[in-house]
């Protein structure tokens, strides 16, 4: 039986870890400015579901959705229910199906809102969206 050589066993070990790595939940992080206040996105995909907290100025859990999307043969949009608030009820659930119908997988999203209305937050916060999903996207198109 014949051994292996160092950088074969090194190799197979980084092979390995790489392969460990993938199975892990994915995070990203983004942010838009505009007129002088911060947007921010902090995106968690898993094999089985999303998590995305959307806020103004800093990270804080808002009001949280949940949204499971719908079975192929049926008709409509994800289904949703809000879990925690009811200050930004209509963003987070708007968002937590749209994700649940994008990605057709279990969605939660938090909305905290500082200073701003959602009507005038949800532009920046699907920019935030469109950003981080599209990454997403790109990154399993380039594995395949």
């Amino acid at each position: 039986m014949a051994s292996k050589k160092p950088d074969e066993v090194v190799d197979s070990f980084r092979r390995q870890i790489e392969a460990q790595k993938a199975d892990r939940a994915r995070v990203l992080k983004e942010e838009l400015v505009d007129r002088d206040t911060r947007f921010l996105a902090v995106y968690v995909e898993a094999k089985n579901s999303c998590l995305v907290l959307l806020s103004e100025k800093e990270d804080k859990l808002g009001t949280l959705a949940i949204a499971v999307p719908k079975p192929k043969d049926f008709l409509g949009t994800a289904s949703s229910s809000v879990l925690l608030g009811d200050r930004n009820v209509i963003s987070a659930r708007m968002f937590a199906e749209y994700i649940a119908a994008k990605k057709n997988k279990i969605a939660m999203v938090s909305v905290y809102l500082d200073q701003m209305t959602e009507m005038e937050a949800q532009s920046f916060f699907m920019k935030l969206l469109e950003k981080v999903t599209q990454v997403e996207s790109e990154k399993d198109r380039l594995k395949t």
